[in-house]
């Protein structure tokens, strides 16, 4: 009988476990086929050492958020606010790229309007909350995963681009699907106007 009970709380636990995978897989395949596409200009966070084995970091301009555009900062220590949850208004520029307009700590959001969108990240560093000061965020997104051998050519790419030695070529660029609740979902790393990788939706 022990081992009965044994083998049927292993099978409850397998099953709870796959379907806690199917959950999260569906649920990205849902963003990256139903959010509201944006495309944010890519900030390498390192030009030195971007390529992390199979994988480019990455930053965005909207990775540091200056404190004025910042609704309800609180007035104590900067420290107090990491880690803090964050939905960052984005509106998108003529250039094509998205960029922040205003930021609230907070959980939820309030009905952006059709030109705008609410992406959700975490407050990772807060120096200083002072006038002229930023924080930065992470939204989920400042990993790309690239097939095995072909990261090297984009990181070099990259370089050049963030040292201003191809001033005529437009920045990397990555699209982003961004879900009802602001969680965002990488679609695609964009050279410019030409799409270098897409992310599958399963």
């Amino acid at each position: 009988m022990t081992r009965y009970k044994l083998v049927v709380a292993a099978i409850v636990v397998a099953l709870a476990q796959i379907g806690f995978l199917g959950w999260m897989i569906v649920g990205r395949a849902a963003i990256l086929r139903n959010g509201k596409e944006i495309l944010l200009k890519v900030e390498p966070v390192d030009p030195r050492d971007l390529l992390r084995g199979d994988y480019v970091r990455l930053g965005y301009d909207i990775s540091r958020i200056p404190v004025e555009i910042v609704e309800n900062l609180p007035q104590d220590e900067a420290a107090a606010v990491e880690g803090w949850p964050i939905v960052v208004r984005l509106r998108k520029d003529a250039d094509g790229y998205w960029r922040a307009k205003s930021a609230m700590l907070t959980t939820d959001s309030t009905i952006a309007s059709p030109d705008e969108v609410d992406l959700s990240g975490q407050v990772t560093n807060a120096w200083s909350l002072t006038p002229g000061s930023t924080i930065s965020v992470d939204y989920g997104i400042e990993r790309f995963y690239v097939p095995e051998g072909e990261g090297l050519a984009i990181e070099e790419e990259m370089r050049k681009r963030n040292s201003g030695a191809e001033p005529e070529l437009r920045s990397f660029g990555i699209k982003v699907a961004v879900g009802s609740d602001g969680t965002g979902q990488i679609k695609a790393l964009m050279d410019g106007d030409t799409m270098l990788f897409e992310e599958p939706l399963y």
